[in-house]
């Protein structure tokens, strides 16, 4: 007969330093003796009733991890392989222990504590999810040094990591239902040692759906995972970066690598929101892209990408490049698609300093057509014009260097026949570069921006009134600014400017320097 567990009122252990001190006095006692089981149900209880209040659970979880270490510690868990019970996962109560051994009663509830430990993680307060996240990987490895289940036959190396309960992890964080991007943050702090990295991908490709097509929250979960567990090939050579137990041989990179391509071929061809398709874009660039087999295969994904517009158009400009330079893709009409992206949205997205270094790489060639460059020149004056402060020094940075690598250019800063504002012969609206007849205009809205409020826009603007330096500008110093680095330096020179009174004063009120004004101050 089942018996039902009685939850321990939210009284008996109270909140703060009292409470605390009560749940390890608590633990403290069932260690002495583990026969007095209704201590270790009262402590499950109450981490239980924390968890449906939605109250603090980071002292329940550092008693629960206290204790269930030094009992695995102990080896008062261990047990050998055996037919699973029809009891499992029941709490016992003293007067049932007789049906099962006291060890796999202990296992019982262990497995029940890690359940709710696991549950823990969507707690809604991040610092107490990422605290169970903590106990629940503390508990991984001290199962991996004193294994609670022990096979009949001699264990393999690799048989010794806890595989199932970090199986148990990983689909924890996988939610379909928020994001856990604290927990991923957190897990980190695991996914660069080579067991861990091994074992998820191990896992990983078990854990995504093959009957359906998850929403974009499990999606972008699932892209955490893999750019959290995702490496470079400098981390292999680090043999002893272990977290519980060392592999049996080397790194097996040809599976790893494996599992990585069959989770992405997954992922890549399901139907991705906005959020969910930005992201997958990162983790391509950052993280899988090296890893994976036939890279070109991506060509149609990031070409469809390409025309999504914003920062989903810029970041598939940049795996594109990476197509182009290190696997020879042909892309015909680049320059276009480029030319299309420098439109003033790009001020208010955090990926505008790549699109900068990408045009750079883009334009860096001196073999390219005086037209084509012209029309990039003076797209990015144009756009100078409605650009935030920080934004306009990079781009007379970068049309500064434009200048220099094509020194025929420099006709468009004294264009004779280049017009003004309101008589400019580019063609704003139009697409295509060649046309857009930007050779026959000027560079006035670089001359109007030497008046700006700013001296340092305006001091950047001047360098076409200026010799050109012999070498070009680092546009690398200044991608990253923003307008708080600007108001600070304007403050700090700011600062060397002192007040200075030429008249020595007579009195507090006294003469200030003209009739008007003394005639004021003899009012008080």
């Amino acid at each position: 007969m089942k018996m039902s567990l009685t939850i321990a009122p939210s009284t008996q252990f109270s909140s703060g330093k009292a409470g605390s001190k009560l749940l390890k006095q608590k633990a403290g006692e069932f260690l002495q003796c583990t026969r007095s089981t209704n201590v270790l149900l009262e402590l499950i209880a109450y981490q239980k009733e924390c968890l449906a209040r939605g109250a603090p659970l980071t002292p329940s979880l550092l008693t629960l991890e206290h204790l269930f270490t030094e009992l695995l510690r102990r080896d008062e868990m261990r047990t050998t392989v055996a037919a699973p019970s029809r009891t499992a996962g029941v709490p016992l109560e003293n007067g049932n222990s007789s049906h099962l051994s006291h060890k796999q009663w202990l296992l019982v509830q262990y497995k029940e504590s890690f359940g709710v430990i696991l549950a823990s993680f969507n707690h809604e307060k991040p610092a107490d999810a990422c605290q169970a996240l903590s106990t629940a990987m503390k508990l991984l490895v001290a199962e991996a040094q004193n294994p609670v289940e022990l096979p009949s036959a001699p264990s393999e190396q690799q048989q010794q990591f806890p595989v199932g309960r970090l199986k148990q992890i990983l689909s924890s964080m996988l939610s379909s239902e928020r994001l856990n991007t604290h927990l991923f943050n957190r897990f980190l702090e695991y996914s660069h040692y080579l067991d861990v990295i091994y074992f998820c991908w191990k896992l990983i490709p078990s854990l995504v759906p093959r009957d359906c097509v998850p929403n974009d929250v499990f999606t972008q979960n699932l892209l955490l995972l893999i750019g959290a567990v995702s490496f470079g090939k400098d981390a292999l050579k680090e043999t002893n970066n272990v977290l519980c137990v060392p592999l049996a041989g080397p790194f097996d990179y040809v599976f790893v690598r494996r599992q990585i391509n069959k989770t992405w071929n997954f992922v890549v061809n399901w139907p991705h929101g906005e959020a969910a398709h930005q992201q997958l874009l990162l983790v391509l660039l950052e993280k899988v892209l090296p890893h994976l087999e036939k890279p070109v295969l991506l060509t149609d994904f990031l070409m469809d990408s390409l025309d999504v517009g914003g920062a989903i158009s810029m970041l598939a400009l940049q795996g594109i490049f990476v197509l182009i330079q290190q696997y020879n893709l042909t892309y015909p009409n680049i320059y276009e698609k480029l030319y299309s992206m420098f439109e003033p949205e790009i001020f208010h997205t955090k990926f505008k300093a790549r699109l900068f270094y990408l045009a750079d790489i883009f334009l860096s060639s001196s073999h390219l057509p005086e037209g084509l460059v012209a029309a990039f020149v003076k797209r990015l004056a144009r756009l100078a014009l409605i650009a935030p402060p920080q934004d306009v020094v990079i781009i007379m940075r970068f049309i500064g260097n434009l200048i220099l690598r094509h020194p025929a250019l420099k006709s468009l800063i004294f264009h004779p026949a280049g017009g003004e504002a309101s008589s400019d012969p580019f063609v704003t609206e139009e697409r295509d570069p060649m046309k857009s007849k930007a050779l026959l205009s000027s560079l006035w809205e670089v001359a109007a921006l030497q008046n700006h409020v700013l001296p340092s826009v305006a001091m950047a603007a001047r360098f076409i009134s200026n010799p050109f330096p012999s070498v070009e500008w680092d546009l690398s110093s200044v991608l990253e600014i923003n307008e708080n680095d600007i108001f600070d330096n304007e403050i700090a020179k700011k600062t060397k400017q002192y007040a200075l009174c030429i008249d020595r004063p007579a009195g507090m009120f006294g003469y200030c320097g003209g009739e008007i004004s003394s005639q004021y101050w003899k009012l008080f």
